[in-house]
Order: C-alpha cells, then sequence, then structure tokens
C-alpha cells in the first residue's frame, strides 16, 4: 500500500509544479499581449529621411551679388498644392512647434521680420496655449458656473504662411538665386461673434538654422508616391508649393496691399514682381 501511495504522491507534487509553471507563463504571455511591440505599418521600416544630413549653403562674397531683393510671399495651405502642410497625421506647424518645444528651433517676435527680438520659452508656450471660459450647470445646486480650461492652438487653424525670402544674382554662377529668410505661421483673429478682423502672424522662425530640424520629417505621400519620400527640408529648397507675393522690399517699406486694395489688382501686382525678376535675369543675357 505505501508503494502505491508514494508514485501518487510524487505525480501530484510534480503536477502542482507543472501547473504553477503554466500558470506563471500563460501569465507572462498574457502581460505579453498587454504591451505587444508595434506591428510595422509598411512593408520596410523607413530610415533615409532620418540617416539624411543637409548640404550646408554655399559661401558668397558680397562682391559677387550684383542684385538682390527681399520677397515676402503667402504660402496657403488650402491649395492643393499645399495640401502636405496641412496633413492631418502630422501639420507644418506641429513639426515647428515640436522644435520650439525640443529647443532645436527658436521662434522670434513678429515686433518686425528681422529676427531681432527672441522669444522666450515661457512666452512661447503662453502664445500657444490659450484660456477658454466656457459655463456650466452644477447638477446637484443647479448653479451656473464659469469653467477655464487651457487650449493649445489648433493646427488647422494655420491655414497660412508667411515667408520672407532673399532673391539675388550671383556673378560667380551667373544665376538667379534664391534663399528662404524665416516662415511664420499665421491665425485669423477673430471677434467675439466669430467674424474676421485681421491675419495674426504668431512669431518668426530663422530657416537656415531650422534646416536641420526641417530635414529629420518626411512631407507625408508626396506627390502620391509614398516610395521616394522628400524632408521638409527638401520640398522648401526645391520650392515645391504655391505661393504669392504680398511684399518687396521697397523704400517706403509698403505692402502691395498698401497702395492696391482690389484682390484681384493685388495679386496682378504680384505676379508683376515675379516677372520683372525673371526678366531681370533674362535681360542680363544676349541671344
Amino acid at each position: 500500500m505505501l508503494k502505491l501511495i508514494l508514485p501518487l504522491f510524487v505525480v501530484a507534487f510534480l503536477s502542482t509544479g507543472l501547473y504553477a509553471q503554466d500558470a506563471e507563463s500563460v501569465k507572462t504571455e498574457t502581460s505579453d499581449l498587454d504591451y505587444p511591440d508595434k506591428p510595422l505599418d509598411d512593408v520596410v521600416e523607413r530610415k533615409l529621411i532620418g540617416e539624411k544630413r543637409i548640404l550646408p549653403y554655399e559661401a558668397l562674397r558680397e562682391g559677387d551679388i550684383l542684385w538682390s531683393k527681399k520677397i515676402w510671399r503667402v504660402i496657403d495651405v488650402r491649395e492643393k498644392m499645399n495640401l502636405s502642410f496641412a496633413y492631418p497625421e502630422k501639420p507644418f506647424f506641429s513639426i515647428i512647434v515640436d522644435g520650439l518645444k525640443d529647443g532645436a528651433l527658436t521662434a522670434y517676435s513678429v515686433l518686425d521680420d528681422k529676427f531681432s527680438n527672441p522669444i522666450s520659452s515661457a512666452d512661447v508656450e503662453e502664445m500657444l496655449f490659450f484660456a477658454d471660459t466656457s459655463y456650466v450647470v452644477d447638477p446637484d445646486t443647479y448653479e451656473e458656473k464659469m469653467v477655464v480650461t487651457r487650449n493649445e492652438t489648433n493646427p488647422e487653424d494655420v491655414k497660412r504662411f508667411r515667408i520672407k525670402e532673399m532673391w539675388f544674382f550671383d556673378a560667380e554662377s551667373s544665376t538667379m538665386r534664391v534663399r528662404i529668410l524665416g516662415i511664420a505661421p499665421i491665425i485669423d483673429k477673430l471677434d467675439e461673434n466669430g467674424n474676421f478682423l485681421r491675419e495674426q502672424p504668431l512669431f518668426w522662425i530663422y530657416y537656415p538654422d531650422s534646416r536641420e530640424w526641417f530635414a529629420k520629417y518626411r512631407v507625408a505621400n508626396f506627390e502620391g508616391n509614398e516610395a521616394s519620400p522628400i524632408s521638409w527640408e527638401d520640398l522648401l529648397e526645391m520650392r515645391f508649393f504655391s505661393s504669392y507675393i504680398i511684399k518687396e522690399s521697397n523704400n517706403r517699406d509698403r505692402r502691395i496691399a498698401d497702395y492696391m486694395t482690389n484682390g484681384v489688382d493685388a495679386l496682378l501686382e504680384g505676379q508683376k514682381i515675379k516677372n520683372s525678376i525673371f526678366n531681370y535675369e533674362q535681360d542680363l543675357w544676349s541671344y
């Protein structure tokens, strides 16, 4: 009888141990399922943009610049060619905000467009976040209370970007060239009834110091081909955007809207400025 009881005890002990191990393994597997690795939403991991390095601008001599003019233009993200700027998953404005939060980008005041007044991180945060008040009714006391919420600027509210750039004729290469100097996101200021009051640029970003940051981000589904990605630095350098001119450097520092009040006339004046830049280069050559 003792010989039969001993093997049964050993079997029961081993079964308990195996059950404990199985329970432990099930618990581990379950915990792994609770925190799985994120699946790859692609057929291959995209690393080309992240590993890319920008080419520094070549040095220029002041004596080689025979002609130059500053141009201010506006990119409207609602135009078909500019839809990438408003891509819902990662709008261009969100990339700028991430750079400001990371410390990779510096914001400058819009008191002027010469990048002379840097904005502190606290002021930038105050600019990006705003207090919104609403009234709610307490279900217990039926009293109306004012609630203040802190909201972040919605990227969808940024429908335009102002670009400041320098056009110049380089005598060394005998070509007309352009370099972007700054980018400013613009929001619409509305009254309490929701009526449009004016455009309000939030801040300026000095573009030459921001190229490294923009080169890290891929333009989503550019030209409908995800196998041929380009970065935001590529897009801006190659000028794959649509825009219209709102100002050229002049001795009275006037915008086009200051002397062309009609919208159509202002667009035609901007096109005239664009043609004058093109014609300047063409007039230097003889055929």
